[in-house]
């Protein structure tokens, strides 16, 4: 849909109207004041006469009044300082004046970031059962927390052993036969099987024993795999060095030396 054209102003009285409208909606940064009222006129120095006048009036906030009372809401709606600065910054107002507002704001009213952190924490969640660690995070990180601050809010919460990251979740649920077939399939050996379930978390206490049923049941067989492995290269096998470069490609998938020896001496 195309956006209906503005009517223009036709004298200064048409943009101090313009202003009053905005102004009445809600509060606005001198910036955003300006950029809507370059869409009314583009007599410039109608504009700048209009915002002087209504400044001095106290109509529209400087920019530095305009962020303490900003900071002062934001705080008190439990957010950090990098996520009001972001706010401020994108509704055009200078670093320097949101720096020194919100320095002024914490000093007066004794704004610490860690103890802020940590009561957002604690009224967000009673428990982790629904969220991960990278959640939170993410989440607290957007409210302008640093990693400092969520970590020190994390030690003090009651339930914070109960918060698991999403590696530890998906671990938990993980069956294991699953995912050792899942690894052998792709011709992993029984080493870097192992190596791979421990780095995504997943409990292998049974693994051997695991193991030892599905080589019986037929369902894996390391050496015939590491042939089949063995099989998709092209090593020359009959050249020590050709043989050195696949043993080495086949210690790296995980199988072991007896596994390797047969592949690559299959007469014997």
């Amino acid at each position: 849909m195309l956006q209906k054209e503005l009517r223009q102003a036709k004298a200064i009285e048409n943009v101090y109207n313009s202003a009053y409208w905005h102004l009445a909606q809600k509060d606005y940064t001198l910036t955003e004041i300006r950029t809507k009222l370059e869409r009314k006129t583009e007599n410039l120095e109608w504009i700048e006469t209009v915002l002087d006048d209504l400044v001095g009036k106290n109509y529209i906030k400087s920019d530095f009044d305009f962020a303490v009372r900003f900071a002062e809401s934001a705080f008190h709606n439990e957010q950090g300082k990098s996520a009001i600065t972001r706010k401020l910054r994108a509704r055009g107002v200078g670093q320097k004046e949101i720096a020194e507002a919100i320095e002024q704001v914490m000093y007066d009213e004794n704004i610490d970031q860690f103890e802020l952190a940590a009561s957002r924490l604690s009224s967000t969640f009673q428990t982790f059962h629904n969220t991960t660690k990278e959640k939170v995070y993410s989440q607290f990180t957007t409210k302008g927390f640093s990693r400092a601050e969520i970590d020190h809010a994390l030690a003090l919460h009651p339930e914070k052993d109960t918060l698991r990251s999403k590696l530890e979740v998906k671990a938990e649920k993980a069956d294991l036969n699953k995912e050792i077939m899942k690894l052998y399939r792709k011709g992993k050996g029984k080493r870097v099987i192992l190596n791979e379930l421990r780095k995504k978390l997943i409990d292998v206490e049974e693994f051997d024993s695991l193991i030892d049923q599905l080589e019986e049941a037929g369902d894996i067989d390391f050496y015939q795999s590491c042939i089949d492995v063995l099989t998709k290269k092209r090593f020359d096998i009959n050249s020590s060095a050709g043989k050195s470069k696949a043993y080495s490609y086949l210690s790296g998938k995980g199988f072991d030396s007896d596994q390797i020896k047969e592949a690559l001496n299959p007469a014997d």
